[in-house]
């Protein structure tokens, strides 16, 4: 529900397979881990092309886990058959 979650790579979808895409795709990904995902330390990111012919890549990210439930975790709970009477209960007219 957060409209700039994420790294957007689908916008490097039709960019040409060379060393400036390939750094543009480490650099989101490096932005989105740094404002996303407060849980990890980001050691590298590596973006190889294996297979340019066919349009393939492969991304790597090497990181560590930072203790768990550190103050910045983002937990969002959800009921199956639970909810919240915010108005309090009505009354008859």
């Amino acid at each position: 529900m957060h409209p700039d979650y994420g790294c957007r790579i689908h916008d490097f979808v039709f960019d040409p397979m060379n060393a400036e895409t390939r750094l543009n795709i480490e650099v989101a990904i490096r932005r989105a881990i740094l404002f996303f995902e407060p849980r990890i330390i980001l050691h590298s990111v590596a973006v190889d092309f294996t297979e340019p012919a066919e349009g393939k890549m492969q991304v790597t990210l090497d990181y560590s886990l930072i203790q768990t439930n550190e103050r910045h975790n983002m937990v969002f709970p959800f009921y199956k058959s639970e909810g919240t009477l915010l108005s309090g209960v009505p009354q008859p007219a």
